[in-house]
């Protein structure tokens, strides 16, 4: 493995994360509800290209938004935990690199699924879907409200690029011991076996009332785990 030369309780790229990702919560509680004319989550919350609010840069911008506080924290907890001892094994520019590729990866399978849901969903209606793209929907028709939802919701949240950073810990870190609910002693390994699994159970279930983008999880988890065996390969020092 890899030996840092120094170890930092805050590394610069996770110190540097928590702060963006609180000044955009910060911006984002700041201007609901007031006259600004500025809708922050409309410009930087991920849209489906369906949506007249899709730009690309969301991409990027929608993994530094949260929903409300508690999102924020626990993406942030699970960043400061896991993701400051990756960047002291890995370094500033590894660690950086590999949070955006999952982030991005992640927003990628979110939109493929999505995007297949869409047309499942339409089902050769085109009516329903030029609904869906101004915010309305056909009562007479059972799938054009929640074509509608899938068209018009935006996702926020650090978590496919979070679930990246904890598949990269389990993987490098097998066998450490992980505490659920501060008592109960997991290996890495199990830990981000069974949350996955979760995860795709959950997604598969495809629950209308459930608004956790689940396969952005996995997709960060696959994004990452392409990218450490690409590194794995191509660096004997990897780890």
């Amino acid at each position: 493995m890899y030996r840092p030369a120094s170890f930092s309780q805050l590394p610069l790229v996770v110190k540097n994360l928590l702060i963006i990702n609180g000044l955009f919560f910060l911006a984002t509680i700041s201007l609901q509800g007031n006259n600004t004319g500025i809708d922050i989550v409309k410009w930087f919350g991920l849209h489906q290209f369906q949506s007249p609010d899709f730009m690309p840069h969301q991409l990027i911008t929608h993994f530094f938004m949260h929903a409300n506080f508690t999102h924020l924290f626990f993406n942030m907890f699970a960043l400061w935990m896991f993701g400051k001892i990756l960047e002291n094994v890995w370094g500033a520019k590894r660690f950086l690199t590999y949070y955006m590729i999952t982030g991005i990866g992640a927003a990628f399978v979110h939109l493929a699924v999505s995007q297949y849901q869409i047309f499942q969903l339409a089902n050769n209606v085109p009516e329903i879907l030029e609904l869906a793209k101004q915010g309305l929907y056909n009562t007479g028709n059972a799938n054009s409200l929640r074509l509608t939802q899938l068209v018009t919701t935006p996702t926020v949240g650090a978590s496919g690029a979070v679930f990246g950073i904890l598949l990269a810990f389990g993987m490098i870190f097998p066998n450490t011991l992980l505490y659920i609910f501060f008592a109960i002693p997991v290996k890495a390994k199990y830990f981000v076996i069974v949350y996955g699994l979760i995860e795709l159970y959950s997604g598969i279930s495809n629950n209308p009332a459930d608004n956790v983008a689940h396969f952005a999880h996995l997709g960060g988890m696959l994004f990452g785990f392409i990218l450490l065996k690409y590194w794995q390969k191509n660096n004997t020092q990897f780890y």
